[in-house]
Formats: C-alpha cells, structure tokens, sequence
C-alpha cells in the first residue's frame, strides 16, 4: 500500500511542477527495491544462566550425583545459536536451520553441541503440489504441550513447548486441493522416514523404511487429520485430531492416537525389570481463550496411554534408593548405572506418567506497561498430585530483544514424580537477540 501511494504521489508530482523544474531535478523510483529478494538469513543468540535448587533427599538427585555430591545450590551457564536462511528462485526452494548449545556448570566442563534441526530442498511444480526432501520437522498434532498424534516428530518439552525442535530425514509431498461445499479443503502428505545407520538412528529399529500420513480435512470450518505410522521402526500407530473456532476468541482441540503392542520396561518390588507389551491409547483435548482484556488462557488434558502406573514408578524409585545405599555401603553402583539406563529411556522423560493436567495464563502489557508479558504455567499429574508452577516475565521493548525471567516451583512428596525429582525450584533468565 505505501508503494502505491508512493508511485501515485510522484505521478501527480510529474504532472504539476513546471517544465523548468523537471529539467533541474530528476525524480527516480528503482523497482527493483521492491522486489522480494530470492534469499533470506536470519539468527538468534541466547544467553541463558540458570540456578537449580537441588533436592539432596530426591532418587533422581542420588541417581545422577551419587558419586560427585552437590551443595544445595547448581549453577549453570547457557547460550544458544540458532542460524537460518532460504534460497529460493521459480519453483525451487532450500532452507536450513541450525542449532548450537554451549553448556557449563560446576558440576560438568563445559559442552558444545551443533546439529542442523532441518536443512531441506523444496519443489513446488504447481500451487496445489509441493515435494519436501531433507531434514525437516513435520509439526504434526493440534495440542500446544503434547501432541501424541506427532508420530514423526520429537516430543516437545511441556516445560517450553514453543521452542524449536530437530527434524528427522524425510521425503515427503504435499497434495493441496480447494473445494466448494461443506468440504472446503482437502490435503494429502505421505512422508518416507528411513532409519539406519547415521540416518535417523535415534527413531527407532534399525534397517528399515516406514512409512507415514496424514489427511486434512477442513470441514465445516472444523481442521480435521487423520493420521497414520508404520514400517519397522516403531510399532504401527493411528490417530486424529481436530481443532474449531467455537467464537472467535474461543478455541476447542483434540488429539487421539492408537499404537498398537507397545513395549516398555518395568520393574517389580524387587527391582527385577520386565518388559510388557501391550496396545496404548493416548488422548488429549484442550482449549484457547482469549478475554476482552487480552488475556490468554491454554488449558489442556492428557492421557499418556504409554506412561507408567503409580506403582510403576514408586517401584522405579525404590531401586534407585536401593542401589544408592549399597554404593554407600559397598562401592558397587551396578544398580545405579542400570537405574540411568532405564532413566535415558522412558523413565526420565518429560511426563512419564499416566494422566496430566495443563493450564498456562498469559497477559499482555497488564496496566497499559507497553511489550510486558506475564504468565504462569502450572503442569499438575493427576495421577499422583504432584506439580510444577512456572511464573514468568517477558519484555520485548528493545528492537530484535527478548527478555524473559523465570522461576519453576516443583512440588510433591516422597515416591511422586516432581517430588522425586533432582531440584526443588529452578531461575532462569534468558537474553535472546534476533537478526
């Protein structure tokens, strides 16, 4: 709109000033700045210290420093590189992102670890068609702090769930077609998603080529997939989903997923590990609201159809305990070193258990304070009532800056999942800069 009315400003110019006038001064206007530019680079640094209040009593605490013990207090250092560009010309396009993490504390040397989270090729022969090759993330799901349809994506932290996240190697197409009538639009995307060696490793068996997908559906103002996973690597899962703006300020979502003979570890009282198989049925539905004084709330629920009974877990807890005394009493740390391999697996991950309640209040610029953003998220397990609360404060008043200070409150008692876990509270601030 500005170049617009910027060409029909000189226009009128041209013929109003007399001719004298013309011939002294030349007025020019270059097209060419107009035009989009084939490529784009953009990246962001983040410097992020934090403080952990260490819980000397909790298994996860006497499982990762049982040989090194800490003060009451952990010190970390963080910083973050993320790089990203697009070239793109006719139909062709290529984009990439990378990430780098530097890490240190006093409990570890310093680290650094730098992965390309996507790097892909695009060619778009027609409007309705696109083909996707390289690293990518699919982004797959409707729910904002679990998506368990995204069966080939990574599972996001709940803790944050907006950060970015690393892709898997794909081929994959995106079918798109319009129509008239209730059904407005349909869409077809089937993703190749090989695993072997140094190709997708982390996803699951080896040797294998699976096969994913998923059909959209926007229908009577209602965004519906179906999707669907199998080939090798992990066992087959189905799922939907579905999302609707109920008012415009009002927003209901929903995610189910089916996967069929489900393996997982578990323990007895004793401490010996079996492994069960079983098919697992996992669930999510959540809303968005948004009030008259801008006030966002995200409130979601969710079934972890594949996470670990109470038992389960106070049995995962007491061999921890165990192990613990006899490397006090002994030196031997064989069961501590199988209780971290448990841990690296399902037992360590973000929400390990059954059943899970979400609510995340967000406010924007409180008392007319102009680029000032509080929240408060709570994440609380209904299966045992233990829970985390997360206040925050963000301020983006500085061009291209982002401030955020955070503060985590984990409570729980003994043999609950926050209650157990290696700290107390957290206090992070992050300083993030975009260009």
């Amino acid at each position: 709109m500005k170049t617009f009315l910027g060409l029909a400003l000189l226009t009128i110019m041209s013929f109003c000033l007399p001719a004298r006038g013309a011939a002294q001064d030349t007025y020019t206007f270059d097209l060419s700045e107009t035009e989009k530019k084939p490529y784009h680079f953009g990246a962001y640094l983040e410097f992020k210290p934090m403080l952990y209040g260490l819980d000397r009593n909790s298994a996860f605490y006497k499982l990762r420093f049982y040989n090194d013990p800490q003060g009451q207090t952990l010190p970390e250092w963080n910083g973050r590189v993320q790089l990203e560009g697009n070239y793109e010309r006719d139909i062709y396009r290529f984009y990439a992102k990378t990430n780098t993490d530097l890490k240190y504390s006093d409990y570890a040397d310093g680290s650094e670890q730098s992965v390309f989270y996507e790097a892909y090729g695009s060619l778009k022969p027609s409007s309705s068609l696109k083909i996707d090759v390289g690293k990518k993330t699919m982004k797959w799901g409707k729910g904002y702090a679990w998506n368990p349809v995204a069966f080939v994506d990574r599972p996001k932290d709940p803790d944050d769930p907006e950060l970015a996240m690393e892709g898997y190697i794909v081929a994959t197409t995106d079918y798109i077609r319009s129509l008239d009538g209730p059904l407005k639009t349909f869409s077809f995307t089937p993703v190749l998603l090989p695993v072997y060696d140094h190709i997708n490793d982390s996803f699951g068996n080896n040797n294998k080529l699976n096969f994913a997908g998923r059909l959209y559906f926007l229908l009577y103002d209602t965004d519906i997939d179906f999707l669907f996973l199998t080939g090798g690597s992990r066992t087959e899962r189905y799922g939907a989903d579905f999302s609707r703006n109920l008012t415009t300020n009002w927003e209901i979502h929903g995610e189910y997923a089916a996967i069929r003979n489900y393996q997982k570890k578990v323990l007895d009282p004793n401490g010996v590990t079996s492994q069960v198989e079983e098919d697992a049925h996992s669930y999510l539905i959540g809303i968005r609201y948004l009030t008259a004084f801008d006030l966002t709330v995200i409130t979601e629920y969710y079934h972890n159809g594949t996470g670990f009974s109470i038992d389960d877990m106070e049995n995962y807890y007491a061999s921890i305990n165990r192990g613990y005394d006899t490397y006090r009493s002994t030196g031997n740390e064989t069961a501590l070193v199988n209780a971290r391999t448990l841990a690296e697996g399902s037992y360590g991950k973000s929400n390990p258990m059954e059943d899970y309640l979400y609510l995340r209040l967000s406010q924007k610029e409180p008392f007319d304070i102009l680029y000032f953003t509080p929240a408060l998220t709570g994440n609380l397990n209904l299966d045992d009532w233990s829970y985390s609360l997360t206040p925050e404060l963000l301020y983006t008043g500085i061009t291209n800056v982002e401030l955020r200070l955070r503060t985590s409150f984990i409570v729980g008692g003994g043999d609950t999942e926050f209650g157990e876990k290696q700290n107390d509270y957290r206090i992070e601030f992050r300083a993030g800069y975009y260009f």
